[in-house]
C-alpha cells in the first residue's frame, strides 16, 4: 500500500511521526522528573515486598512491648511454633533492619498485618519519640499529576488527529481512488454527512465536519483530474457561494444591532389577549409576519424570549414554543429573505421575488393555520383564560369584565436610545434588498451590503462619543454574530459544489426522472427529508441535479422545492435551526414534540402542499375553461341529437 505513496508524502508522515515521537519522549521525561521530586518526609504505600514490610512492623511493636512479654511468649511457645518463627524474624530483621539479633521478637500475625496495613494513614505510636508517618500527597502534587495526565491524554488525541489527517491524505492520492472518482466522492460525502447528523452524539461541531468534507472532496478531484480543469470549477463555485455568505452576514449583523436597541419589542408590546387560544393565535401571527422580515432562528429566538415573560408555567411556556418553531418555518418560505433556502434559490435565479411571494404565501399561511387550529381546539394547554399575571389582559375571576391594563410586563420593557429609529431603519434595510436587485439587477448581497454600511454610519452618529454604549455599535455586533453557522454555509455548499462539478448530481436527477415522473411528488419527499436532514444541503443538492434550462424562473418545482424546503422542517424538532434553538431554550425533547407537535405539523404541511397543486392546476383548469367549453360546444352540434 505505501507503495503507492509519492515520496513528498511519505517525507512528510516520517516528519510528522519523527517530531511527535520527539514530544512524547519529553513529555514522559519532564513528566517522570517531576514525579521524582518527593519530598523526604513522604513515605509511599507502594512498598510491595512483604518481607521489608513484617521487618518494620515486626519491629515497630517490638519497640512497643516490653521484654518480659516478649520472654513470656517464647517461653510459653518453646522451640516449637513461635521459637522457630522467632529466628527466622531475628534473621529477616538483621538483613533488612539491621536490628540487633538478641532483641526479642514476635511473629507477624496475619490479623496485625492486616489491621496495619488498613489503618497506616494513621501515625505509629512507639515507646520512644513520636514519629509521624506521611502517607497523603500534597494539593500541589496532586494537581501536577492531572496536569500532566491532561497534558499525556492531549498529546495522544493530537497525535491521533495528525496520524488521520496524514492517513486521509495517503489515501485520497492512491491509484484507486482516481480510477473509481465518483465512487469515491459519493463515500466520503456519506460519511461526512453522517458525522454532521451525528454532530450530538460524535461531539464534533458539524461546521468542522462540514470545512473538512469540502476540503477532501475538492482534493480528489484537483489530485486526479488536475489543477487546470479544477481550478477555473472551484473559483466559479467560490464566488457562488460567497454571494449567500455575504448576503447572510449582512442580514445576521443588521438583526443583530436591532435587537441590540431593544427593537422587536414593539412588536412583542402589540400583544393582547383574554385566553389562551387567542394569546396561542397572537403568538403564531405576529411570528409568521417577523419571520417573513428577519430570518426563522432570530424570529423564534425573539418570541420565545417574550413567552418566558408571558407563561410562567413551563408546559403550557413549551406548547407556545413550539407553535412558535411552526410560524417561523411558515412565515420564512414565503419571501426570498425570510429562510436561508429561499434565499438561495433566489440569489441563483431560480425564483423572483414578487411570483415567490404572490403564489407560496398562501400556501404557507395555510401550513401555519391548521396545525394553530388543531393545537387550540384540542391541546389542553391551549385552554382556559389567561393568568392576570402574565400580561394577558383579563382577569380569571371576572373573565367577562374589563381588560386589565396595569399588570402587562411588555408595558416595563424600555427601549435602548434611538431603538425606535434603529428598528425602523434596519426593517427598512431588509426590504430595501429585493427593490434593490429589481432596479439595479445586481446581486442581492450588495443590497444587504448597502444596507449594512448604511446602518453602520447612522449607529456610529447617533452613539458618537458614548464608549459606554460600544455594545450597541456595529464591530460589537460583528463579534455576536452565528459565524459558526456562516461556516458550516461554506462547507455544505462548496462540498455540493464538488460533487455538482464531478456531474453526481446530474447523475442523480436522471435517476430521480425515470423512477418519479412527478416533479411534485419529489419536492415534497424533498420536504418530508429536510425533517431528518438539514434543507441546506438538500435544496443544494437539487439545485444542481435541475438546471434552470428545463425548469426556468418561477417553475412550479422550484417554488414548491422552497415552500416544502421550508416548512418540512417543522415536522420533527431536529428539522430546523428553529426547532433546534427552540430545544435548547426551552429544554424540549425529540420524544415531547413527536407525540404532540409532530401530527398537527404533519397536517399543515400536506395542506399547504395541497393547497398550492390545487391554485396552480385550478388556476390553469380555469383559464382553459373557454376552450373548454368551446370544444364542448362544437362536439354537441355535430351530435345527431
Amino acid at each position: 500500500f505505501l507503495s503507492h505513496f509519492p515520496r513528498r508524502i511519505l517525507g512528510l508522515l516520517f516528519v510528522l511521526c519523527t517530531g511527535l515521537v520527539s514530544m512524547a519522549s519529553s513529555t514522559f521525561a519532564r513528566s517522570s522528573g517531576n514525579g521524582a521530586r518527593i519530598p523526604a518526609r513522604v513515605i509511599h504505600r507502594r512498598q510491595k515486598s512483604t518481607l521489608s514490610v513484617a521487618s518494620s512492623r515486626s519491629s515497630q511493636y517490638c519497640c512497643m512491648q516490653s521484654s518480659s512479654f516478649g520472654s513470656s511468649l517464647n517461653a510459653g511457645g518453646g522451640a516449637g511454633r513461635f521459637g522457630g518463627v522467632s529466628a527466622s524474624l531475628s534473621n529477616v530483621g538483621n538483613v533488612h533492619g539491621g536490628i540487633a539479633a538478641a532483641t526479642p521478637r514476635l511473629p507477624r500475625l496475619p490479623t496485625l498485618a492486616k489491621k496495619n496495613t488498613v489503618r497506616s494513614k494513621q501515625p505509629l505510636r512507639a515507646a520512644g519519640p513520636e514519629v509521624e508517618v506521611v502517607t497523603a500527597e500534597t494539593e500541589e502534587e496532586l494537581k501536577k499529576k492531572e496536569e500532566d495526565k491532561e497534558e499525556k491524554a492531549t498529546l495522544f488525541k493530537a497525535i491521533g488527529v495528525g496520524a488521520l489527517v496524514s492517513m486521509s491524505l495517503g489515501i485520497l492520492d492512491h491509484d484507486w481512488v482516481g480510477a473509481h472518482q465518483e465512487l469515491s466522492l459519493t463515500i466520503v460525502f456519506i460519511i461526512g454527512y453522517i458525522g454532521i447528523i451525528l454532530e450530538e452524539e460524535l461531539a464534533f461541531n458539524k461546521s468542522g465536519v462540514g470545512l473538512v468534507m469540502a476540503v477532501a472532496l475538492w482534493t480528489i478531484r484537483v489530485l486526479h483530474s488536475g489543477p487546470g480543469e479544477v481550478d477555473p470549477e472551484l473559483q466559479e463555485k467560490l464566488g457562488e457561494t460567497s454571494e449567500v455568505l455575504f448576503f447572510l452576514m449582512g442580514a445576521m449583523t443588521i438583526v443583530e444591532i436591532v435587537d441590540a436597541h431593544q427593537g422587536f419589542n414593539l412588536i412583542t408590546k402589540s400583544i393582547k389577549a383574554k385566553t389562551n387560544k387567542e394569546l396561542l393565535y397572537f403568538i403564531g401571527t405576529i411570528t409568521f409576519f417577523m419571520s417573513a422580515i428577519l430570518d426563522n432562528l432570530t424570529s423564534t429566538i425573539v418570541m420565545v424570549s417574550l413567552l418566558r415573560k408571558l407563561i410562567p408555567d413551563p408546559d403550557r411556556r413549551k406548547y407556545f414554543g413550539a407553535a412558535v418553531v411552526i410560524a417561523a418555518n411558515a412565515g420564512g418560505a414565503w419571501t426570498p429573505i425570510g429562510d436561508v433556502t429561499t434565499t438561495m434559490l433566489w440569489i441563483n435565479g431560480n425564483l423572483s421575488t414578487f411570483a415567490t411571494m404572490r403564489d407560496i404565501f398562501l400556501p404557507s399561511v395555510v401550513s401555519l393555520a391548521v396545525p394553530m387550529w388543531i393545537m387550540g381546539e384540542f391541546a389542553e394547554e391551549a385552554q382556559g383564560v389567561c393568568e392576570r399575571n402574565v400580561g394577558c389582559l383579563v382577569d380569571p375571576d371576572n373573565p367577562d369584565g374589563p381588560m386589565l391594563e396595569e399588570n402587562n410586563p411588555n408595558d416595563e420593557v424600555e427601549l435602548a436610545p434611538s431603538g425606535k429609529i434603529i428598528f425602523f431603519f434596519g426593517v427598512g434595510c431588509l426590504l430595501f434588498v429585493p427593490v434593490f436587485k429589481s432596479l439595479t439587477g445586481l446581486p442581492p448581497y450588495l443590497g444587504m451590503l448597502a444596507g449594512l454600511g448604511s446602518l453602520w454610519l447612522l449607529t456610529d452618529a447617533i452613539h458618537y462619543g458614548e464608549e459606554e454604549r460600544s455594545q450597541l455599535k456595529v464591530p460589537d455586533a460583528l463579534s455576536r454574530i452565528d459565524t459558526q453557522g456562516v461556516l458550516f454555509f461554506l462547507g455544505i455548499l462548496m462540498s455540493i459544489a464538488s460533487l455538482d462539478t464531478a456531474g453526481l448530481l446530474k447523475d442523480l436527477a436522471e435517476v430521480l426522472e425515470n423512477n418519479i415522473p412527478s416533479q411534485e411528488i419529489v419536492a415534497t419527499v424533498i420536504g418530508l427529508a429536510s425533517a431528518v436532514i438539514d434543507n441546506v444541503p438538500l435544496v443544494a443538492a437539487t439545485m444542481g441535479m435541475y438546471d434552470t434550462t428545463q425548469y426556468p424562473m418561477d417553475d412550479e418545482l422550484w417554488q414548491l422545492i422552497a415552500y416544502c424546503a421550508g416548512t418540512g422542517g417543522s415536522i420533527l424538532i431536529i428539522g430546523s435551526a428553529a426547532g433546534v434553538a427552540f430545544m435548547g431554550m426551552e429544554k424540549a425533547n425529540f420524544g415531547w414534540y413527536f407525540q404532540k407537535i409532530s401530527g398537527p405539523a404533519l397536517a399543515g404541511y400536506l395542506a399547504g402542499v395541497g393547497t398550492y397543486l390545487g391554485v396552480h392546476y385550478g388556476g390553469a383548469m380555469l383559464g382553459a375553461a373557454p376552450a373548454i367549453a368551446a370544444g364542448a360546444s362544437d362536439v354537441i352540434d355535430v351530435l345527431p341529437l
